[in-house]
């Protein structure tokens, strides 16, 4: 057996482990990128849920607003009975319905500053996310390209044995090389 061959299929198996090295790597990099994506689809999908809800609507700010709106029923129920057994003046009745009307203003505004500040967290904890998700998504590109050098100077180092092998071997004198 020629000198040469024995290099040759190792180096050739370098080539093949290095191809398949390299597709490996690949391969789980798109697997954990897929996963990535789905995780940032569904960031984004929480942020825009629970950004545009509604804060009227929300379970915690109907019960305030309930109990306000019962709270001022009963005065406004004591004034009109007050003024029915008194005969007090209906602008006394009038006057505990705008006072009313005020504190229903005052608490739907403290409702929706409160929303602002709500939304100004969940703002920052979307963008947290994001951003660590941006950092993973960036590793996995890094190993990818690591993983592709990798294979690409693994199959060049065994091309380079192979070669030197080959012409390094006494079998193959200089005269026995075609020129051009």
């Amino acid at each position: 057996m020629a000198a040469w061959v024995l290099p040759a299929i190792m180096g050739a198996s370098s080539v093949i482990s290095s191809i398949f090295g390299g597709s490996s790597a690949s391969k789980a990099a798109k697997e954990r990128m897929k996963i990535l994506k789905q995780q940032q689809q569904e960031n984004q999908d929480w942020y825009d849920r629970r950004y545009n809800e509604n804060a009227t609507q929300r379970a915690d700010a109907q019960r305030i607003l309930q109990r306000t709106e019962e709270a001022i029923r009963k005065r406004n129920r004591a004034a009109a009975g007050r003024e029915a057994v008194m005969g007090g003046a209906s602008e006394d009745t009038a006057r505990e319905k705008e006072s009313g009307n005020k504190l229903m203003a005052e608490v739907t505004g403290q409702i929706v500053d409160a929303n602002e500040k709500r939304k100004d967290a969940i703002e920052q904890q979307y963008l947290n996310r994001k951003y660590g998700l941006q950092q993973q998504e960036a590793g996995i590109n890094q190993e990818q390209a690591a993983a592709t050098t990798g294979a690409i100077q693994g199959v060049l180092g065994a091309a380079g044995t192979v070669a030197s092998s080959l012409l390094g071997s006494g079998e193959n004198k200089k005269e026995d090389i075609p020129t051009i």
